[in-house]
């Protein structure tokens, strides 16, 4: 009820009816009516407040916050900038490695210039650009340069002009001129004038000859076969290497005569080089044959005595009825005979097996005697070396007990081994795996103190009865003919020389070295070829040369040098 009253709407018993009102005054309180009853106020409910409105600002703007940022990301990439070396070194140089090693894989190869990016001269400067610091690359490019000189001159040589000009174009690209460059560049003139540089040639080797200087580079032999190799009708330069030939024959017969074969064969296979259709150099290898046979069977009876005084056990002694005096004989009749020297290894083995017999008996001083004998014969000798080391550590063959001595079987442990600290130990064993590693590599006998060789020695020298040290040092010889086959096979012909020279001196007297000895020997010849048909004449004589030292007899050695001497 709205407690508001109509006075039309009274009916007649004073009963008053409800009513709307003003819908428009709903919200209009109502005025106060007088009804006679008592006035009640009635409080209005209590409403909540309305938490005030939020500020219209939004939150706080930093605008410092991003030049901050700009000048700090200014400063970094300066100082990275500034500090690039020294970062660049700090980065794993793993493909700079990697590109070194091609490059130096082809420069032995003798890869050395081309377009297809395997060459030695474009990895080295792949290699610069990588770093461009880098030493190991501008010394590579050195070397190329420098190789490049050596095949201009061998090219100049063997008269192909084109070849060499490329490699002098090259050379002087790497090495910015020189003397070399220059010198080969006014020979590579003069060769493109013949005329003039042939009439120069005659009156420098008709000089020469003059003087009686017949051989060297400088020598009337090697002026005038540079004039025949460049014009095969000139009858002046034809003439007068006859002549060279003559005098060069009559130094070789007064050598034969004078029983100096080493020279005598020098001197003949210096005149199949220079004059390779020398009428008489058939003679005179006839009469080198007669000498070297007649020599031969002279020494071959000396070394079957040495070698029967061996099987008697006369290893050494007084006079001369033994295997060492017999040996020795032999290779004062021959010194390059290969089986005197490897009769003196015998003999040394036979000294280092006779020492540890008396090391066994615990005759230390007769162990020392024999062993300073065999080291005079073979001073390297893997066994010796182990047999001086089995000296030093004792090795003894009783250990003291409580009350006593008691005998020391096969099955325990020698003394010298007790005493023997961890500490040492670990040190031979260290020693011994950098041996083994250093073997793997090739390392046998260098360098110095890293080597496979001294880093046994080292470890038996800590401990002599060391198994491993022992074992190691002992099966050298067989690593390194392993790595001489190898090397052989792969045409590494100087570095399977190498090893052969370690054999030698490792294992002296071993019979397996004869058949070595033939194959390096049969390598240089393939090398001799080889270098002959790539235009290389000097270093196919030179290659020769050493195949000669290892196989003299060798039928292909006479027949390879007549194919250089004449370019068939």
């Amino acid at each position: 009820m709205s407690g508001r009253r109509d006075s039309n709407d009274r009916d007649a018993r004073g009963r008053t009816e409800p009513t709307l009102g003003r819908l428009d005054d709903l919200d209009k309180p109502a005025p106060p009516v007088d009804d006679g009853l008592p006035r009640i106020v009635v409080d209005e409910p209590r409403r909540r407040t309305a938490p005030p409105p939020a500020s219209p600002r939004g939150p706080r703007k930093r605008g410092w916050l991003i030049p901050v940022l700009v000048l700090v990301l200014i400063a970094a990439v300066t100082g990275l900038w500034l500090q690039q070396d020294r970062l660049r070194n700090l980065v794993p140089a793993t493909e700079l490695n990697d590109t070194l090693a091609q490059a130096n894989r082809a420069l032995d190869e003798g890869r050395l210039d081309g377009t297809h990016g395997d060459s030695a001269r474009e990895l080295f400067e792949k290699a610069r650009d990588q770093q461009p610091d880098s030493d190991q690359a501008r010394d590579g490019l050195r070397r190329v340069g420098q190789a490049e000189v050596a095949k201009a001159d061998a090219a100049l040589t063997a008269g192909q002009l084109d070849e060499a000009e490329a490699a002098l174009n090259v050379a002087r690209e790497l090495l910015g001129g020189g003397s070399d460059v220059e010198r080969l560049s006014q020979r590579l003139s003069q060769a493109r004038n013949p005329e003039t540089h042939t009439e120069t040639l005659i009156d420098q080797a008709q000089q020469a000859f003059a003087a009686g200087k017949l051989d060297g580079d400088d020598g009337a032999g090697a002026l005038y076969r540079r004039v025949l190799d460049a014009d095969k009708s000139n009858a002046v330069a034809a003439r007068g290497l006859d002549k060279v030939g003559d005098a060069l024959a009559a130094q070789a017969r007064q050598a034969i005569a004078a029983n100096d074969k080493a020279k005598a064969n020098a001197i003949v296979d210096r005149i199949a080089i220079l004059v390779p259709r020398y009428g008489d150099l058939p003679s005179l290898r006839a009469a080198l044959a007669e000498t070297k046979k007649q020599d031969g069977q002279a020494v071959a009876a000396l070394i079957q005595q040495g070698n029967d005084a061996l099987r008697a056990g006369r290893f050494t002694g007084e006079g001369d009825d033994n295997a060492l005096s017999r040996f020795q004989a032999a290779l004062a009749a021959d010194p390059d005979n290969a089986d005197a020297k490897a009769g003196l290894g015998r003999v040394a083995q036979a000294l280092i097996v006779q020492a540890n017999a008396a090391i066994d008996s615990e005759d230390d001083a007769q162990a020392v005697r024999l062993l300073d004998r065999a080291e005079k014969l073979a001073p390297k000798s893997a066994e010796l070396a182990a047999a001086r080391a089995r000296l030093g550590g004792g090795e003894p063959k009783a250990a003291a007990s409580g009350d006593g001595v008691r005998a020391v079987g096969d099955d325990t442990v020698p003394e010298a081994s007790l005493a023997v600290s961890p500490e040492q130990k670990a040190k031979v064993a260290d020693l011994v795996r950098r041996a083994q590693a250093a073997a793997s590599r090739g390392d046998i006998m260098d360098p110095p103190g890293d080597s496979a060789y001294d880093l046994y020695r080292n470890a038996l020298a800590i401990d002599g009865n060391d198994p491993a040290a022992r074992a190691g040092l002992q099966g050298l010889p067989t690593q390194v003919e392993k790595q001489m086959q190898q090397a052989a096979a792969n045409g590494n012909v100087q570095r399977a020389e190498n090893l052969y020279g370690t054999l030698s001196d490792l294992a002296p007297g071993d019979a397996a070295q004869g058949e070595m000895r033939h194959r390096l020997g049969s390598a240089w010849i393939d090398s001799a070829l080889q270098r002959a048909g790539q235009g290389d004449r000097q270093g196919a004589f030179q290659a020769l040369e050493r195949a000669r030292r290892y196989v003299p007899d060798d039928p292909r050695l006479q027949s390879a040098y007549e194919r250089i001497a004449t370019g068939r």
